[in-house]
């Protein structure tokens, strides 16, 4: 709520009425405190109870908007206009605004580019709002960054400016303002207990891969992927079983695979974690020294690889050496991991592309 501005309103009122009582006397006092008469123009405030923090990718968040009448007029339509400003790092199909005045379903506030990097809607009900009375309505935001399945890579940002405006009719300037900042999270991806070896046509290394959601979105559509090359099977032990992963690659990628370790399409509540046991091979024929894997956090991802609202984890370092003379080999208890990984980490609130 703009209460620096209602602040210095009230005090020039306080003081225009102690000027006036100085002035004219006790006589005067009781016209001075009388309630002022309609002026035909409604006095109109709005408060927004604006989230503290919303999920990049993920669903949107509830939040409200009180409208009030302050004066003496009624008005038959109160407006609600909205501005959102979250810098260069959103295109067009990132933002998502929906209402709902009466009964449970939401409708959306359409958004459209204002000026420069700020988008902007106005509710598409008006509503009547009486002398003295207010009203609030239900509004969600979030950040979807695009559409299941085909997620937009190419931005971010880790705030926004919500911007609230009431007026009354048709046109005519705010009557009132009302201006939030949100934070913009994230999801975390990481590795734990990656054995700091491996051998080459040896038995597998198993290790633990978990996405977290620590904003107060809940998600949809989320895919956990692990960046290997092309030298490695992976598993993943679902229902007591150990299931072999079919590896998404690109041709001008082609040492590079990617597994969907986690998913495709799961769901996280808000706050809420998942994990998963895999296992890795290396094959005899994979290069020996050092190598890494690389846990990444892709939101309505693409058929293509790592396409998506993408949050990647600190990469895993493992060194693969040849198999003994013997035959018998036994890897590494565990691995440090390292904060290699080229992709930001998710609490940026960034999504990227590689």
């Amino acid at each position: 709520m703009n209460t620096t501005a209602r602040s210095l309103r009230s005090s020039a009122a306080v003081l225009a009425a102690g000027l006036l009582l100085s002035v004219t006397g006790a006589v005067l006092a009781p016209v001075a405190l009388a309630a002022p008469a309609g002026t035909g123009t409604p006095e109109l405030a709005v408060s927004t109870a604006a989230p503290a923090e919303i999920g990049l990718g993920g669903l949107p968040v509830g939040f409200t908007t009180t409208a009030s009448n302050t004066g003496a007029d009624d008005t038959s339509s109160a407006r609600l206009i909205y501005r959102i400003d979250g810098g260069g790092g959103l295109p067009d199909n990132a933002l998502s605004l929906e209402y709902r005045l009466d009964g449970t379903e939401w409708k959306k506030v359409p958004l459209s580019a204002i000026d420069g990097t700020v988008y902007g809607g106005e509710l598409p009900e008006q509503f009547p709002l009486a002398a003295g009375k207010s009203r609030t309505v239900q509004l969600r935001l979030g950040l979807p960054m695009g559409t299941p399945h085909h997620g937009d890579s190419n931005g971010g940002t880790d705030h926004v400016k919500l911007t609230t405006m009431i007026s009354s009719g048709a046109s005519g300037a705010a009557n009132d303002t009302d201006v939030d900042q949100v934070s913009v999270g994230g999801l975390d991806t990481h590795l734990s207990g990656v054995p700091a070896t491996a051998t080459a046509g040896g038995p597998a290394i198993t290790f633990k891969a978990t996405v977290d959601n620590p904003t107060a979105s809940a998600y949809e559509n989320v895919t956990d992927v692990l960046l290997t090359n092309r030298y490695t099977t992976v598993q993943v032990l679902r229902s007591g079983k150990w299931v072999t992963l079919k590896p998404v690659t690109e041709s001008d990628n082609p040492d590079g695979y990617e597994f969907d370790v986690i998913g495709a399409d799961v769901s996280l509540d808000a706050h809420a974690s998942t994990s998963a046991q895999v296992r890795v091979t290396y094959r005899k024929d994979a290069p020996l020294g050092k190598t890494t894997l690389g846990p990444c956090a892709v939101v309505n991802k693409a058929p293509d690889m790592l396409r998506g609202v993408m949050s990647c984890g600190p990469d895993a370092d493992v060194t693969v050496k040849a198999a003994r003379a013997s035959g018998t080999t036994t890897p590494s208890p565990s691995a440090t991991a390292t904060s290699s990984a080229s992709p930001a980490p998710a609490n940026t609130g960034a999504a990227f592309t590689v």
